[in-house]
Formats: C-alpha cells, sequence, structure tokens
C-alpha cells in the first residue's frame, strides 16, 4: 500500500542486528506491513563473535538466518539489501539494486564498523572483529601463526618468537587476549610435535591508563590480575603511531607482532551520512529523547548508529542498549499506530530511558569479570562472573537451536579441553611472516625495520 495509508502503515527497518530484530519482532503482530534490509541474510550474536575468532565456536552456532527469526510473522518481508540514498521529504529509501521503497515509519539500526583514526592502510594488518568474516579471517592468522611456526621449527630446527599484538584494551581486546592464550596454553597443548604452542606472547598495547576503562578500579584491577595469570603482558599508555607487517610502532619503539588486531576503536555505520541531519565525531546520528533526528518524528535510529544521551552521558553502543532502543522504537510506533485507529495513545510522549542491567567480560577459562546492577547488584570476578556471563550469553541468544549448540559446544570444550571449530580456510597467506621470517640457507631472515623517519604516522589511542 501506498505510504500515508491511515489503515495500515508501512515500516521499513534497516539492519537485522540486535536492535533491528527487537524492533520487528516488537511490531509483528500489529496491522502494519514491515520490510526488513540487511546486506547480509543472518543475524549475528556479536558477543560471541571472538569464540569464533578464537575456534570455540563455528560461525553457524552464533548465527541465525533473519527470514528463519521472522518465518511464522506473514506481515514481514526480509530483503536481502542495502541502502544507498533517502528522501526524507517522500519518505522514500533508495536501495543498491535500484528500487524505491516508500515507508509510514523508518528505523535505521545499521550499527558501526571500525576506526582506525584515519590510517584505514592498517585494516588489511591488524583486522578488527565486528562480523562473522572478521572473525574467520582473525582465525586464520591466528591458527596460521601457529602452524608456520610448527613447518618452520621441523625444517629449520628454530622458527620466530610467536607474539600476538592485540591493539585496544576494552572488553574485546581483553576477549580476544584470553582466548589466544587459552587455546595456546590449553587446546593445543598436545596438538604439535615441534614447538609448544604455550611459549607464545599475547600483548594488549591499551592508549589509556588502564584496560577496560568503562569498569569499576576494583574489576580492572582484578581484570589485569586474571590476564597476568593466562600469561598475557598489559602495556598501558602506550599510543600506537605505525603498523607494519610483522611489527607495531609505539612511538620510536619496535615491537614485533607475528599476528596484529586491532580492538581499538569504532565509528558509526556511513549509512547516517547520508540522512543529512547533525552527527557526532563518530558518525552516530544525534537524535532527540525520542531516539528521532531533529525535525523527523517517524525516522528513529537505533544502536550504535544512535547518538543518545542521559544525565549527560552518551549511553554506550553494545547490544544491551541496541535491543532496548529497537524495542522502545516499537512500543512508539505501536502507539502511534494505534492512536490512528481511535486509542487515546497512551505512552505515546514517553521518552526512552536506558536501563543499565550491568557489564560483564570475559576472560578466559573459568576467568571473567561482571558489574552486574539487575537483577541484583554485585561486582564478581573469576569462575563465579564466568558462570554467569556464560549463562547470560547463552540466554541471549536467538533460537533454541543455536542456545543448544553453544551450551553442547562450550560443555564438550570444558570437559575435553578439545575445540571443534580449529579450521583454517581461505588463503594461506600472513602479513609480516614471509617478510620478517623468510628462509636463507635454512636460517630465518629477519628484515631490519624501515628507519624511524618512514615509520612515524599519526598517534592513536586505543580505547
Amino acid at each position: 500500500m501506498p505510504a500515508g495509508n491511515p489503515i495500515r502503515k508501512r515500516i521499513v527497518i534497516i539492519g537485522g542486528g540486535f536492535a533491528g530484530i527487537n524492533a520487528a519482532m516488537g511490531l509483528a503482530k500489529l496491522p502494519v506491513d514491515i520490510t526488513l534490509i540487511d546486506r547480509k541474510n543472518h543475524h549475528t550474536f556479536q558477543p560471541l563473535l571472538y569464540q569464533v575468532a578464537l575456534a570455540v565456536l563455528s560461525p553457524a552456532e552464533i548465527a541465525q538466518p533473519i527470514r528463519s527469526i521472522v518465518r511464522k510473522y506473514q506481515n514481514i518481508e526480509v530483503l536481502m539489501d542495502q541502502a544507498v540514498g533517502f528522501d526524507l521529504d517522500r519518505r522514500r529509501v533508495e536501495l543498491e539494486t535500484g528500487a524505491l521503497l516508500e515507508y509510514d515509519f523508518l528505523i535505521l539500526a545499521t550499527g558501526s564498523t571500525h576506526s582506525y583514526f584515519g590510517r584505514d592502510d592498517w585494516a588489511k594488518l591488524a583486522p578488527g572483529l565486528k562480523s562473522i568474516e572478521d572473525a574467520t579471517e582473525i582465525r586464520r592468522r591466528v591458527l596460521l601463526a601457529f602452524e608456520f611456526a610448527e613447518r618452520q621449527m621441523q625444517e629449520a630446527g628454530t622458527h620466530p618468537p610467536l607474539k600476538f599484538v592485540i591493539i585496544g584494551g576494552g572488553p574485546t581486546g581483553v576477549e580476544l587476549a584470553g582466548a589466544i592464550s587459552d587455546i595456546a596454553r590449553l587446546y593445543m597443548a598436545s596438538d604439535f610435535r615441534h614447538i609448544n604452542p604455550a611459549d607464545a606472547e599475547v600483548l594488549i598495547l591499551e592508549g589509556s591508563p588502564n584496560i577496560l576503562a568503562a569498569y569499576p578500579p576494583d574489576l580492572r584491577q582484578k581484570a589485569a590480575q586474571q590476564l597476568a595469570g593466562l600469561g598475557v603482558t598489559i602495556r598501558t599508555n602506550a599510543h600506537v603511531s605505525d603498523i607494519q607487517p610483522g611489527y607495531v610502532m609505539i612511538g620510536d619503539e619496535r615491537i614485533d607482532s607475528t599476528v596484529t588486531l586491532w580492538a581499538a576503536g569504532v565509528q558509526a555505520s556511513p549509512l547516517g551520512k547520508l540522512l543529512g541531519v547533525p552527527l557526532d565525531r563518530r558518525g552516530c546520528v544525534i537524535v532527540d529523547q525520542f531516539l528521532n533526528p531533529p525535525g523527523h518524528p517517524e525516522v528513529y535510529v537505533c544502536g550504535d548508529l544512535a547518538h543518545v544521551e542521559e544525565n549527560g552521558i552518551q549511553i554506550p553502543g553494545v547490544a544491551q542498549p541496541a535491543m532496548q532502543m529497537g524495542t522502545y522504537a516499537a512500543k512508539r510506533i505501536s502507539r502511534l499506530v494505534a492512536r490512528d485507529f481511535g486509542s487515546e495513545g497512551t505512552g505515546v510522549n514517553q521518552p526512552f530511558h536506558y536501563f543499565d542491567k550491568g557489564d560483564m567480560a570475559t576472560i578466559g577459562r573459568k576467568a571473567a569479570v561482571a558489574n552486574i546492577k539487575w537483577p541484583f547488584h554485585g561486582r564478581w570476578s573469576g569462575f563465579p562472573a564466568w558462570i554467569v556471563w556464560l549463562f547470560i550469553h547463552v540466554f541471549f541468544l536467538i533460537g533454541f537451536r543455536s542456545r543448544l549448540a553453544v551450551f553442547r559446544q562450550w560443555a564438550w570444550t570444558y570437559l575435553t579441553f578439545q575445540d571443534g571449530a580449529r579450521l583454517i580456510t581461505g588463503s594461506q597467506e600472513l602479513p609480516g611472516w614471509d617478510a620478517r621470517y623468510g628462509m636463507q640457507d635454512g636460517s630465518p631472515i629477519v628484515h631490519p625495520a624501515p628507519p624511524i623517519e618512514q615509520t612515524a604516522g599519526t598517534a592513536v589511542t586505543g580505547t
């Protein structure tokens, strides 16, 4: 039906992440027509991406086709496409395929991507973690490093030190570091004949004075202690100035790196720029208390793409607020639609309020930190925090099959010290390995770094 029909409204949702899926499910039982658009055909449970990256889980265990999620709702159609333009005055969305979609309400929830602070050339050398593709690329690089070391040890009797450098000491960086240490010390301990995987070094480079800056000081300290127990080295106030194949520069100091991973910054999806509305420095759309950009009450921006403040503090771009924003947008639209049918529209002017239930980050096997605010208050670390983290993440996985598969795999890994997704797919190239560790006459060649004046770049602070 054409846009503006008072009998049956048309709602377009762009983005199949936490906010988009929660909005669609909240609207599904209304007399409206919903089009859900995403450039991928699946919803990804991003908090567990690092476990795919480190071969604990397979991609299918944390992702589910969007069509399967909304299968039973006949008023929801799914398009695998992406938006390339908006006409907010005419209420139309232009898709990459050339189609034009009209809407009565628009929900934008396209999330965020990596930010390399103006050094996009670093992306190929230090992949971040935002998608299934990112996770499998990290898995490929980490596992290849051990394979190459084994091969070189067998051929030459020696191999260069395996060093994994993670730039950024936030939750993603901490989780990656702990997981790499776990697979090296526990899950691959008996798999190689010529190398000892436990000799691998893991280093976190954090630009601020503390890792997990958003956590209370006592939990930050406990996280650092647990990481140290796993053999992870932490360097704070370490501002990365350059990344090259095989090494990272901190000022004029060179740090060798077999695999470099990026967990230092994010920026909003570029889709926000297409709206022509005010943005913050990260590209997030500045919205009001109803999640609307200025002058457009029919448009809702949710999740990482939205700049929302409460008490002068920006709400973090993580899964919990994204889910709440999607649910809120659906409720408000439902009240507006009900008002068109003669209802009083009770609650239609109720602003969005973020209910912070707490934060948690897993560090490794039986190691985590949790700052719980609901349904009870408590700060936990170690095994109790790990158990809480495990059950909460299983609970929020979408679909019974996913919950069952993840719980089964975790139980198997915990009891047997065997992870079941240690597959190397794609290219067998590892940036920096051949450049630094090529062979000549049976001996490894270590190429010197270029002069400092050629490698110095823009200083970057991890977050």
